[in-house]
């Protein structure tokens, strides 16, 4: 997807949803210095553009009784195309897993793992992630504390800095 050009009233609308995705559009409008129609037409484009993928209500992990949190480095044995993607797929379609990510380093993939307690974790990682294809290794590091999460864009640049 070739890159949108932001100016900076899209920053400002981008920025504001980041912080807060239920503005009502005429909240968005005053805070970005619009007047709803246009503000509105902007972020139908940005939406348009892919540069706003969605809306989601940001839950308490363990709140909701996903007490744990694991980032897991997985190799994989050969890097034949079919294996891997059988692997994405697989690792798509797991609902512990929040998020993956191909990286350089000691494993081909990076996951985060949200589950209740060490005891899911260990169903999950015997169960699940030891018979995903091709895996040759695995590496569990636990969160013992979450110092920032959820973390907005970077999208204000100093002034002269295009993108």
């Amino acid at each position: 997807m070739p890159m949108h050009r932001l100016d900076t009233i899209d920053r400002r609308i981008l920025e504001a949803l980041q912080r807060d995705a239920r503005l009502s559009n005429v909240q968005l409008a005053e805070e970005v210095s619009l007047s709803p129609s246009p503000c509105l037409r902007r972020v139908r484009q940005l939406e348009a553009a892919g540069l706003i993928r969605g809306y989601h209500a940001e839950l308490d992990r363990g709140g909701v009784g996903l007490g744990l949190t694991v980032f897991v480095g997985i190799k994989v044995e050969r890097h034949h195309e079919a294996e891997a993607n059988a692997f994405r797929e697989a690792v798509v379609a797991l609902p512990e897993v929040v998020s993956a990510h191909l990286v350089s380093g000691e494993s081909d993939f990076l996951l985060q793992v949200v589950v209740a307690d060490l005891a899911d974790y260990e169903r999950f990682l015997t169960g699940t992630l030891l018979r995903l294809p091709g895996v040759s290794d695995i590496r569990s590091n636990f969160a013992i504390q979450t110092v920032k999460e959820y973390g907005p864009l970077p999208l204000t640049r100093p002034e002269g800095e295009g993108r």
